[in-house]
């Protein structure tokens, strides 16, 4: 049975990147119980291999919720080592096919589209069924077409 990939887009995100975290769960759990208490939402988590004790954590918001973000994230940063990089603006195109997991190759189509027009990507996150991509505002026109392309 041939795969079928689905694809769905949302904009208006927030990629948030922490470098120079304590390589430590309990630290991790700690941040993300905060932002759930401001009633933010946090989308795709990527975890950077750990540097000695420090590791980088990206994860995206909604635009919305940036003020938040940069209320909490500043007071990270007085209490540490903590830099924090923000970039708004973007949009993530996800995409879905329940057969994925066994299915060879798709990611392999989704990159080389990707690659065909140049596109800055800001952060990649996977699972068995969908693969998500954060890209500037800029480039999403034209990587979603040359995804759409690329899986007919």
């Amino acid at each position: 049975m041939a795969a079928k990939q689905t694809i769905q887009t949302t904009s208006e995100i927030t990629l948030v990147t922490l470098q120079n975290c304590p390589a430590n769960p309990a630290f991790l759990a700690n941040v993300f119980v905060k932002i759930s208490e401001l009633g933010v939402n946090v989308d795709m988590i990527s975890l950077s291999p750990n540097h000695g004790s420090s590791t980088a954590v990206s994860f995206t918001i909604n635009d919305e919720d940036l003020g938040k973000i940069l209320k909490f994230t500043s007071s990270l940063q007085k209490k540490s080592k903590i830099k924090t990089i923000v970039s708004s603006g973007n949009c993530k195109i996800n995409v879905f096919d329940q057969n994925m997991v066994n299915t060879p190759g798709v990611a392999a189509k989704v990159f080389a589209a990707i690659s065909t027009v140049n596109t800055d990507i800001r952060i990649v996150t996977t699972s068995d069924v969908d693969i998500s991509v954060l890209v500037t505002e800029a480039d999403f026109g034209t990587t979603l077409e040359a995804l759409q392309k690329a899986l007919d």
